[in-house]
């Protein structure tokens, strides 16, 4: 290859240009490449395809890795390479035609006397470019003509002269520009012939691997996700790879300075405040300031915040300049993020105290025409908490505080947001912010100043504007969210009604945008129909919310439904249907992968008590496990009600049956009593003091409950038969013939109880008929606990051969709780050393299910504190759950 040696002898060419100054030999040299520069070679594999089309772009922004890449492949070939570095280009066309003859002959290319050479520094003859271009395509082997810094070619008439010689040189010269801009040149014709390869910024930017390689040469390693984030944090730009590297070399830890470096701090600020900002206009100087505050931004917006209308024209400007303006599409762009950040701390410097009025201007220009995330990350940043609260009821997307998709986003945004200024939408904000902690004692009040001011709006609800109706809407679900806490159906039911004028004046585009906020508000209005017994309506409404679509906002109300429908199904005893339906409530929120916003599941609370009555009872015991001991508390009456049932049914199981007691005598807060919750609650009591040998005490619980729920007629049928009273407990059952849709597990224990009252009658048909019954029925659904808990009476007739060919295969009695040891199973280990005082507190509590929040409240400490003592308790006991701490307490008397 034929190049400039520069300690070698200059050959006999002209030494001076138009001018009369001499060449300066550095415009000809091939730049060298620094120890740390990394061959990419995918980029010298695009580039080798310069040699088969006339004409090669390579541009990107300053830093961008362009000149070395392009040096480092052109060295490497074989033919003849003219270099011209163009800073002569405002030297007028005549020198820089002088300078590019220059390069030619250096490179080796001969050309005769008659090209000759330009005259004057402003013009060049024609006959002079046309003489240059035959020659040039009369070359048997081409010339590489590189032309570094072609931006700075700036005059279109040497842009058309270039093209001129281009063109009729064919085969013989191959061109390669390198520049920052997008030249001067009809690159569309080429692109149509095909005769043009271009290498842009996107394809310059270093990939993970390369930048890992890069780092490697400045003798760093870095694991992968470090090296990630650091080309995501410079978009794999060259220069700013490079530079942070040598800055890591002189850290004590590399790693975590590349992750935390303030890039204003650094020569990367040197290098685009000289390279990019300095360069420009002060009017683009102080457009690119103010922009700086902005994720992204189109004209438009710009002008907001520079107070004049010039943006469309600088902002194309800087993209075709690659000044670190990315073109986004649809009008839109952004700064490359370490210019942005520099640019926002030069700001701070050269205009104290205005960026929260940028954000301001920024906040109040999108939400009229921009995105709500926008919106208020900016009102946000100015501290303007009406426009920020406006925005989100506005725009219908309150009940984004609650879906979990952005509630915490929201939360922490709104954290910072004081007691003032107070009108209908900060006031609603701040009630959801409570209410979404669940909080009503703080959070009412809040919504209630709201309603007033509501109400005081003029004219009717009929006539609202859309922003009103979006409050007075958003102001019904936080009202059903309070009667879903409080337990008040009647409130809900008032609220749903409020809802539907506000909302046929709501534009329907927000109510398609915000699913959720309708799908949260069936919900609350669901739980409260369930509360109240109404399972019909409750079944209905929150169907409505689990057909209503998949879209991701809506999915937390899917899941709740679900829970509360897989509930209605097992309280109705149609273990089967609850099981489903709880697998598809934990289905949806495994696929969010968020956790439910109600606490505790009641997905898995239903599988554990579905679990309980297949006499799966380590398993019945883990999803409990999972669920109480849960950082989250539970949320409306429904779930307290169903957490303490499931609770009593394990621990009855279990044989705990004072434990069991305990359990179902909480008591659930609500403004109305629950029907369904106060039956099977009971029934829990009643079959815990059976247990213990109170059965008096279990007829006179259900007699004192006015309750003709199937579940209690059959416990107080039980409770009768135990003290003797067979007539009653069978006219108890009778009176289960009036409900319809009574499921297996309710239907088995009826059928049972019922064959046990014929076998103390005496008729021992009715009683192997009905016991056969209960079988057949309870094999589908896998319901083993009746039979566990039927009493002694059953297992002589399970041996019997017609009820034996049925038990055969799923049904398989074990010991009674509390009984002897299986074959095999060792004695309890001996305690490893004494529990403390504390220690024993927290089993105390932990034996009545209290969660782990539940017990620090209660002894007054830390949740940390109560961790603390239970992993002691756990290492002295020699035991990993909270199960068997609590029945290896037990065993141990220590409870």
């Amino acid at each position: 290859m034929a190049v400039l040696d520069e300690n070698g002898p200059v050959p006999t060419t002209p030494h001076a240009d138009p001018r009369g100054d001499p060449f300066l030999r550095t415009r000809f040299a091939i730049p060298a490449r620094p120890p740390t520069f990394l061959r990419r070679d995918r980029l010298v594999t695009h580039l080798d395809e310069a040699l088969l089309t006339p004409l090669t772009v390579v541009g990107g922004a300053a830093g961008a890795g362009k000149t070395m890449l392009v040096a480092d492949w052109a060295a490497a070939l074989d033919g003849p390479v003219a270099w011209l570095t163009a800073r002569v280009a405002d030297k007028g066309c005549g020198t820089f035609w002088a300078y590019l003859l220059q390069a030619l002959r250096l490179a080796g290319v001969s050309l005769s006397t008659e090209v000759g050479v330009p005259a004057e520094a402003g013009r060049v003859d024609e006959a002079l470019l046309t003489r240059l271009a035959a020659e040039l395509s009369a070359r048997d082997t081409p010339v590489l003509l590189v032309i570094d810094e072609y931006d700075r070619v700036t005059d279109p008439e040497i842009a058309d002269q270039l093209e001129s010689v281009l063109q009729p040189a064919g085969r013989g010269m191959h061109l390669v520009l390198v520049t920052r801009t997008e030249p001067l040149l009809p690159l569309y014709r080429y692109r149509a012939a095909g005769a043009i390869t271009e290498i842009r910024n996107a394809e310059l930017a270093f990939t993970p691997q390369e930048a890992a390689e890069l780092l490697t040469l400045h003798g760093l390693h870095l694991p992968a996700d470090a090296v990630g984030a650091l080309v995501e944090r410079t978009r794999g730009w060259a220069a700013g790879l490079r530079l942070s590297a040598l800055a890591a070399q002189g850290e004590a830890d590399p790693q975590t300075y590349l992750g935390e470096f303030e890039a204003n701090r650094t020569t990367i600020a040197d290098f685009l405040l000289a390279e990019v900002l300095k360069r420009q206009s002060a009017e683009t100087q102080d457009l690119l300031l103010r922009i700086s505050i902005l994720e992204r931004f189109c004209p438009d917006l710009a002008n907001a915040l520079i107070g004049r209308t010039d943006a469309e024209g600088i902002l194309t400007g800087l993209h075709r300049e690659n000044a670190f303006v990315d073109y986004l599409g649809h009008g839109w762009f952004r700064l490359h993020p370490l210019f942005g950040e520099i640019l926002r701390a030069h700001l701070r410097v050269r205009a104290p105290g205005l960026e929260p009025e940028l954000h301001r201007r920024a906040a109040h220009w999108l939400r009229r025409f921009g995105s709500l995330d926008e919106t208020l990350c900016h009102a946000a940043a100015a501290d303007d908490w009406e426009c920020a609260a406006g925005a989100l009821v506005d725009d219908l997307a309150i009940g984004q505080m609650f879906t979990g998709l952005r509630s915490e986003d929201l939360a922490e945004l709104f954290s910072r947001m004081g007691p003032w200024p107070r009108n209908p939408a900060t006031d609603l904000v701040r009630a959801a912010r409570e209410l979404s902690r669940c909080d009503v004692e703080r959070g009412l009040p809040r919504l209630e100043r709201a309603a007033r001011a509501l109400a005081e709006q003029d004219g009717s609800t009929e006539d609202d504007p859309p922003g009103l109706a979006a409050a007075r809407l958003s102001c019904s679900l936080l009202e059903a969210l309070v009667a879903r806490l409080t337990g008040s159906p009647g409130r809900a039911e008032m609220a749903a009604e409020a809802a539907e004028k506000p909302r046929r004046r709501v534009p329907g585009r927000l109510l398609e945008e915000h699913p959720e906020l309708t799908a949260l508000l069936l919900t609350h209005l669901g739980s409260t129909r369930l509360w109240a017994g109404r399972f019909g309506d409750a079944r209905a409404t929150l169907t409505t919310v689990v057909d209503s679509g998949k879209a991701a906002s809506t999915a937390g109300a899917r899941e709740e439904c679900l829970g509360h429908l897989a509930l209605m199904d097992y309280l109705k005893g149609w273990p089967g249907r609850a099981e489903r339906r709880a697998r598809a409530a934990i289905a949806v929120g495994n696929r969010r992968g968020l956790p439910c916003e109600t606490g505790p599941g009641l997905g898995s609370l239903v599988l554990a008590a579905v679990a309980v009555d297949r006499d799966e009872l380590d398993h019945a015991q883990a999803l409990l496990d999972a669920a109480v001991d849960t950082p989250h508390p539970p949320l409306d009456p429904v779930v307290q009600a169903a957490r303490a049932v499931v609770i009593g049914r394990v621990l009855l199981a279990r044989g705990e049956s004072r434990a069991a007691l305990e359990a179902a005598d909480r008591a659930v807060v609500a403004d109305v009593a629950s029907p369904w919750a106060e039956a099977h609650t009971a029934s829990v009591a009643a079959a815990a003091h059976l247990a213990e040998g109170r059965p008096e005490m279990a007829v006179k619980l259900l007699e004192e409950e006015p309750c003709r729920e199937p579940v209690c007629l059959v416990g107080a049928a039980q409770a009768e038969l135990a003290t003797g009273g067979t007539a009653t407990a069978v006219e108890l059952l009778d009176a289960m013939r009036s409900h319809s849709d009574v499921g297996p597990a309710i239907s088995v224990r009826a059928a049972l109880v019922r064959a046990q009252a014929a076998g103390e009658s005496g008729d021992f048909a009715a009683q192997s008929r009905l016991v056969a019954q209960a079988l057949r029925e309870a094999r589908r659904e896998r319901l083993r606990r009746p039979f566990r808990e039927a009493g002694p009476w059953l297992r002589p007739l399970l041996r019997t051969g017609p009820l034996r060919a049925l038990a055969d295969g799923w049904l398989t009695p074990g010991p009674p709780t509390g009984g002897p040891a299986r074959p095999g199973e060792h004695p309890p280990l001996p305690v490893v050393e004494e529990l403390s005082g504390r220690e024993r507190d927290v089993l105390q509590r932990l034996a009545q299910m209290m969660s782990t929040e539940e017990i620090a409240a209660d002894l007054y400490v830390s949740v940390n504190t109560v961790k603390t003592h239970l992993k002691s308790a756990y290492r002295k006991l020699a035991v990993n759950r909270r199960h068997d701490a609590v029945y290896r307490a037990r065993e141990l008397g220590l409870l």
